[in-house]
């Protein structure tokens, strides 16, 4: 499974979103349930899926998908399937 592919099971499943629900281009403004507990379980999810633990500023100022694999990127983790 791809990086890509993790991460899209990951978000689907912490902000419980239908499948077809889920894009590249996904800002926190569009999902109700990315909020400061959905922040939370995301950043547990990235830890869990990732390895990587986002410190709480990180956390809090993700605010689309792009912006997760740009921090998830810039600290080793490839998303150039």
């Amino acid at each position: 499974m791809s990086n890509h592919e993790k991460l899209e099971d990951l978000v689907i499943d912490v902000f419980l979103l239908e499948p077809e629900e889920f894009h590249h281009d996904l800002r926190r403004d569009e999902v109700d349930t990315w909020d400061s507990l959905g922040i939370v379980s995301m950043a547990v999810g990235i830890q869990d899926v990732f390895g990587y633990h986002f410190t709480p500023d990180e956390a809090t100022s993700v605010d689309s998908i792009k912006a997760i694999i740009s921090l998830l990127e810039q600290n080793g983790i490839s998303f150039d399937e």
